[in-house]
Order: C-alpha cells, then sequence, then structure tokens
C-alpha cells in the first residue's frame, strides 16, 4: 500500500502529515528536528513510502537522512497557498502534491556526489560575497564625501587616497573607514585560503582538468561549475541545461493568425521574446557571463572571439552577442563534460561551418 509524506521542517520541530492513495489524512505528528527522531517516524510507516519536502537550508540535510528510508523522495519549490496557513496545512499540501503529481519542477540533490567540495565552493562563495559587500562600502564611504578616483587609482588601498582625505572632518569617518579596512584585510586571505582549498579538493577529479580547457573556463569556475551541476547527464540537450544557466530564451505570443483578403490565415508577424527564464541557477549563469566577458576581452585568438566580432558587423547588440557567445560556450562545456574530452578549437571550427 502506498503512503504519501508531506514533511514540513524548520529549526525545532518538523511536521508530518500521511496520505493514503484516496487522500485520506493517515496520521499528523509533530517530532523534534533530531535524525533518531525523524526516521523513526518515517520508518514507522507502513508499506510504500512516497516522501514530499521543500526546498530550503535544510533540504540537502532531510535528503541525506531519508534517502534511504522511503521509496521515493522529492524536493518542490514551496507554493503560496490561499487561506490559513499553518504547519499541518503545509505539510498536507506537499503530501497530495506528491499524490496527485502536481510537484513542478523537481529539485535535483545527490547525498554523496562531491560532498566536500560542495562546501568548500559555498564556503569561497560566502566570504567571496562578504570582501565585495566590504569593498562596497568602502567606495560608498569615499563617495560619500566626495572622493574622485584616477582610472588608475585603487581605493581599496591604504596610501592611494591618504592626502585626498586629509582634509575630511567628518566625526566617525576616519574610525569608520579604518574599521572597514581591518574587515577588508582579515577576509582577504580567508578567501584566498577557501580558493586554494576548493581547488584542491576539484582537482581530485580527472573532469575539473578537461573541464579547464574550455574558454573562459579556470580552475575557480571549473570547480564551482562540477560543485553545482554535479552530474551533466541530468540535461538531455543544450536547451535545458541553457534554461538551468539563465540562458533560456523565453518566446510568448497571443492572436497568432490573422486573416487575409483571399481569405487565407497567417501568422502575425509579432515579437515573440521576452528575454530570459526565470528560473535559474545565478552562480551558473554569473560563470558563463564571465566567461563569455573573458573570451570577448581576453582570448582573441579563440573562435568564438570570431564569432562575436562577426555578430557585431552584423548588426547585433553587444549584449544579445555576449549571451550568443555564453551560451557556446555552455553548450560546449556540456558536450565536453558527457564525451570526456578537452577542448579543440580545430574541432569546433570544423562543426561550426
Amino acid at each position: 500500500m502506498d503512503h504519501f509524506i508531506g514533511l514540513d521542517g524548520h529549526k525545532n520541530s518538523c511536521t508530518f502529515v500521511v496520505l493514503d492513495r484516496k487522500g485520506r489524512r493517515k496520521r499528523q505528528k509533530v517530532v523534534a528536528t533530531k535524525t533518531e527522531a525523524l526516521v523513526e517516524f518515517v520508518s514507522s510507516v507502513s508499506g510504500r513510502r512516497h516522501l514530499c519536502l521543500e526546498e530550503g537550508a535544510q533540504s540537502q540535510w532531510f535528503f541525506e537522512i531519508f534517502s534511504a528510508h522511503v521509496d521515493d523522495l522529492v524536493v518542490v519549490h514551496g507554493r503560496r497557498n490561499p487561506g490559513n496557513k499553518s504547519d499541518g496545512e503545509d505539510a498536507f499540501n506537499l503530501a497530495n502534491r506528491m499524490r496527485i503529481g502536481d510537484l513542478g519542477p523537481r529539485i535535483f540533490k545527490s547525498p554523496t556526489s562531491f560532498v566536500a567540495l560542495k562546501e568548500l565552493m559555498r564556503s569561497y562563495e560566502m566570504l567571496n560575497q562578504d570582501l565585495a559587500r566590504v569593498k562596497n562600502r568602502i567606495k560608498h564611504l569615499y563617495r560619500a564625501r566626495g572622493v574622485c578616483f584616477a582610472p588608475q587609482g585603487c581605493p581599496f588601498c591604504k596610501d592611494s587616497t591618504a592626502p585626498r582625505l586629509a582634509s575630511c572632518a567628518k566625526p566617525g569617518f576616519h574610525q569608520a573607514l579604518a574599521r572597514l579596512r581591518a574587515q577588508q584585510e582579515s577576509l582577504a586571505p580567508l578567501k584566498a585560503a577557501a580558493k586554494k582549498d576548493m581547488i584542491t579538493e576539484a582537482h581530485r577529479y580527472p573532469i575539473t582538468r578537461i573541464l579547464e580547457t574550455a574558454p573562459g573556463i579556470g580552475p575557480v569556475r571549473a570547480s564551482e561549475l562540477l560543485a553545482i551541476v554535479l552530474t551533466p547527464h541530468r540535461f538531455r540537450t543544450s536547451r535545458q541545461f541553457w534554461c538551468y544557466c539563465g540562458l533560456g530564451i523565453v518566446q510568448r505570443s497571443s492572436s497568432d493568425w490573422v486573416p487575409q483578403p483571399n481569405g487565407k490565415w497567417i501568422r502575425a508577424p509579432v515579437l515573440q521574446s521576452r528575454g530570459l527564464n526565470r528560473n535559474f541557477n545565478r552562480t551558473a549563469k554569473a560563470i558563463f557571463k564571465g566567461a563569455a566577458m573573458s573570451v570577448i576581452t581576453c582570448m582573441k585568438e579563440d573562435p568564438l572571439h570570431g564569432d562575436y566580432q562577426r555578430l557585431l558587423e552584423k548588426g547585433t547588440k553587444p549584449n544579445l552577442a555576449r549571451l550568443t557567445i555564453a551560451r557556446k560556450i555552455a553548450a560546449l562545456v556540456l558536450a565536453m563534460w558527457k564525451k570526456q574530452e578537452g577542448y579543440a578549437p580545430e574541432k569546433y571550427r570544423v562543426n561550426t561551418k
């Protein structure tokens, strides 16, 4: 007998709701957010167990706990439900979505693949964001006092603006600036250490060296890509991979057909493109946008740079040309990953003629 379990998890408590195949509520229980209590409840449900939970801070931990104790485990995006809201209702809705198959896009989870690399990548990303935030605050302090910099000037060096700031008499300004600089100096070595650890862990896998041969993909981008994608076989075609990376073009139209004087119907010449898809992995999008910019600015001999120049000559806007190069790099990386082959510019030229 099949049972459908919905889980609404929080820091201290988790609410379970169990439904049968006809949608009848068989059990509802609140348990402590502890491994033993969670496993004990799920194991007490008889028959085939189908568990559904929402994506969140604890979803990866839940997935690792329950993957060996249920027959089907799904992580989905949360939805806004009309009417009253409670933990029990949220768990019931998840179980019912599992029962009727109204899950929507499933979120990929893997409890065993690249566990250490994923944690190291998260720590590097957090430190990188913290350092960028501190630098932006320093720039805000300078801008607020009207301090300008030459194109070659650096606002983050200690002595670069000392003469300009000597006349600033705003109370507390120099103390605030000194503390922000101290925070910047403490975060920089931490970021460098996290970056080194992430790349060292990624190089334990041979595929990382292969991905690094792709245009614009260096050790950092290859490590991050391996940690978030995990396996290329999640994507059957490059179009699916483009949508995952936020590079898929959304097209919408309405009232497509218009009548002609002769009685025939033709498609209306309307613009269908509505930008890029909004449901995507932001790290993956940043990787391929950065790779495209690296190809455009630094890799003048690569065939992709020639493609970019030809697009500009045909009248394509620069931002759309960069998008095209990013999509080509994503397709190349996916093919290289699946075939376990390094990037060969000669093969690329043959395939694009």
